[in-house]
């Protein structure tokens, strides 16, 4: 008996040990980044290889919605919104399922990017972006399935997709030139209230320069068009630190009084334990 159980123990090692062999997939998983204009773009995908077959109109059927790729579905992410077929796409990702057919394929980009191939149900409502393109012959076969991005600009560039003897290009555009024409326009009017309240919150927090700090506050407070009772709390404690106690109090009330009305109990104690301390209660 314990014979039979040292076989069958050594049987099961030896099973184990070849479950620990690793082999080549037959299609092989990508992964290519490329950034256009200022978005990234970010494609995964496996590569299946023709091995003598016949591709398009035979393993791959036309007329038919294809998984564009091998195992799970193609996915694409873009970093920011995107142009598509003259349509929004919202930054995130996407699964990209294609319709080929002879002359010319549909390219869809789906919201949905989970799933093992092609969907169990298709759901339009998920299409974010639907094209329709052109096929171009190519004068050799490529032997492995594969994805670019091609005649890249600062505002867009083509999602190529080869295979066989047969070339796809998507446009994709991509928002540089508003986003730096935005930036352009933002550095060139100045510093924002932003800005201005975090650069003095951190001086006054550092033990810097607290003249600057309240130079700095009260260029954010006159940008501001309603202080909260948060910024007005920080208006304080750099107005008292300044010397200008009697500011210092005034913000404070102001600040209590936005804190009570919102109801932020943590705030109201803060500015009450303050205007102790300063001789405003």
């Amino acid at each position: 008996m314990k014979k039979l159980l040292l076989i069958a123990a050594l049987g099961l090692f030896t099973i184990g040990a070849y479950a620990q062999i690793k082999t080549p997939a037959p299609s092989p998983l990508a992964k290519m980044e490329q950034v256009v204009g200022l978005t990234d773009i970010a494609i995964e995908y496996s590569r299946p290889a023709m091995r003598g077959r016949t591709i398009f109109g035979d393993l791959v059927p036309y007329g038919k919605v294809w998984r564009t790729g091998a195992n799970a579905n193609t996915k694409i992410s873009f970093s920011t919104d995107v142009t598509i077929g003259g349509g929004t796409v919202k930054a995130g990702e996407y699964a990209i399922y294609t319709k080929p057919s002879k002359d010319s394929w549909e390219v869809m980009f789906y919201s949905d990017a989970s799933n093992w191939g092609t969907p169990q149900e298709w759901d339009d409502s998920k299409v974010a972006a639907k094209v329709k393109v052109n096929t171009m012959a190519m004068p050799m076969d490529i032997e492995t399935f594969t994805i670019t991005m091609d005649d890249l600009t600062n505002n867009g560039g083509n999602l190529g997709i080869l295979w066989e003897n047969t070339y796809v290009a998507v446009p994709i555009g991509v928002p540089a030139d508003e986003t730096v024409m935005a930036s352009i326009d933002k550095v060139m009017n100045g510093p924002s209230a932003g800005d201005y309240y975090t650069a003095a919150v951190y001086l006054s927090s550092n033990d810097k320069d607290i003249n600057k700090a309240k130079e700095y506050m009260d260029k954010a407070m006159s940008l501001i068009e309603k202080p909260r009772f948060w910024q007005l709390r920080q208006q304080s404690l750099i107005l008292a630190k300044s010397g200008d106690k009697a500011g210092a109090i005034k913000t404070a009330k102001a600040s209590l009084a936005g804190a009570k009305e919102a109801g932020n109990d943590d705030y109201v104690k803060l500015n009450t334990d303050s205007l102790k301390e300063w001789g405003g209660l």
